[in-house]
């Protein structure tokens, strides 16, 4: 039953959010179902997407005229009831976030403490054999796991953009926590990405997933860059390769905010002539990609076999490094476990 304030007329916010999981595309002036159908064949799956969106381009990607297209959006603003929130009522919308473990108790404590976290975009870059795929295969079991054992009781979608997936390591990690290793698989979406296009378009059908019924918990794309710096090389590409993935991380956002998603890439190197002392080492994409992580950890080599990870950028923790190893486990604290 929904709760009311003790003025009569007044809804609480959590009535709003049941009234706004209620509504449909279907309930807008001029939005009937051939239209609604053509917006979801575009991504458009519910009000918050049409919301964002200006006349023009719902006009064109549900053939509507200008004046349906606005009447449309500013109905979808009022019913959400878009605008500001207190602290106190931003606080409670972010207490469904989920974490993942990362399977090493050091990596959860430099990201906070239970690992990486949804409504959010984690990004790790360093050289190859650094560990990042590898953080990734792990994170990919590990999110079936119950909430209780550091786990998201969901599903994951694995991006692949460099042929880096290995079902026989997948299998590996699951038998190795006592877990099935062909549901553990099957459990997990892989799409082969060809090009920057195909990358683009995959993360558009995740909605269409979620939507169906698929309690998809853990986006990983490994890596983010490796399309988009082939096809877009040198300076006179630059500014077209940077805008494209500007988008492409906005549209990642978008999508861990809508269904809470926590959203793990990995991310390549190179390095900077103009350094001349310490690491040259800096992450493709610049600042672009930078200010779209919510966190983004440095991947590098250590002593001994270990993987040393440094927190690079975080909006709530301190910069700081720790080590983990790469064992047939996965991720973990030490070589033998």
């Amino acid at each position: 039953m929904v709760k009311k304030d003790s003025k009569e007329g007044e809804t609480t916010s959590g009535e709003k959010e049941f009234k706004n999981e209620e509504l449909k595309l279907t309930d807008l002036p001029g939005i009937g179902p051939a239209v609604a159908s053509k917006l979801e064949s575009a991504g458009v799956y519910d009000l918050m997407s049409l919301a964002v969106m200006n006349p023009s381009e719902l006009a064109d990607v549900a053939g509507v005229g200008a004046g349906v297209a606005r009447k449309a959006i500013q109905a979808a603003r009022n019913m959400l009831d878009l605008g500001f929130q207190t602290g106190t009522e931003y606080a409670k919308k972010r207490e469904d976030i989920v974490y993942i473990t990362t399977g090493s108790e050091n990596l959860n404590n430099l990201l906070g403490g239970r690992g990486i976290a949804s409504r959010a975009i984690t990004e790790a870059f360093g050289a190859y054999g650094s560990g990042k795929t590898q953080l990734g295969l792990t994170l990919a079991v590990n999110v079936q796991l119950p909430i209780e054992k550091g786990g998201a009781n969901g599903k994951c979608v694995f991006i692949d953009t460099e042929g880096t997936f290995r079902p026989k390591r997948i299998k590996q990690i699951a038998e190795s926590i006592g877990a099935n290793p062909e549901k553990v698989l099957k459990n997990i979406f892989v799409a082969r990405a060809f090009n920057s296009d195909h990358q683009v378009l995959l993360i558009e059908k995740i909605s269409e997933m979620v939507k169906n019924g698929e309690p998809i918990k853990l986006l990983i794309v490994d890596s983010l860059t490796a399309h988009f710096r082939a096809e877009f090389s040198g300076r006179g590409q630059l500014a077209d390769r940077q805008q494209r993935l500007n988008k492409y991380m906005h549209n990642l956002m978008k999508l861990a905010e809508q269904h809470n998603l926590a959203i793990y890439v990995t991310n390549q190197v190179m390095s900077n002539p103009a350094q001349l002392f310490g690491d040259p080492t800096v992450a493709i994409g610049g600042n672009i990609v930078g200010h779209a992580s919510t966190y983004r950890i440095y991947l590098r080599r250590g002593k001994k076999d270990s993987r040393v990870a440094k927190l690079i950028d975080s909006p709530d923790l301190p910069d700081n490094e720790t080590i983990f190893f790469l064992t047939d486990a996965g991720v973990r604290d030490g070589e033998g476990e």
